[in-house]
């Protein structure tokens, strides 16, 4: 059986709101839906990696505070030593 012209309009248009283009800028727009569900919104600072070839991971950058924070314990920074770098900078 063969498509239709106007079923194939449809099918393209919902592949195209799953992809992005490169703009010479090196700008893209990411889908909304995809955003929606990493929950992401405006304004969020992201770190961006490369995992290879054609792969890029971002992460918020509130999840690495949060995974990170208290994590150095006493043998990373003795007791008190931030305090005193701190008091250096006024």
């Amino acid at each position: 059986m063969h498509a239709t012209p106007d079923v194939v309009p449809l099918l393209i248009n919902d592949m195209v709101k799953d992809m992005s283009a490169i703009s010479r800028k090196n700008q893209i727009t990411i889908p909304a839906a995809a955003l929606r569900a990493a929950g992401l919104r405006p304004g969020d600072d992201l770190r961006v990696t490369s995992l290879g070839p054609g792969h890029i991971e971002l992460v918020a950058t509130d999840g690495l505070i949060e995974q990170y924070a208290g994590s150095m314990d006493d043998d990373v920074y003795p007791r008190g030593y931030l305090d005193e770098v701190r008091d250096g900078w006024q």
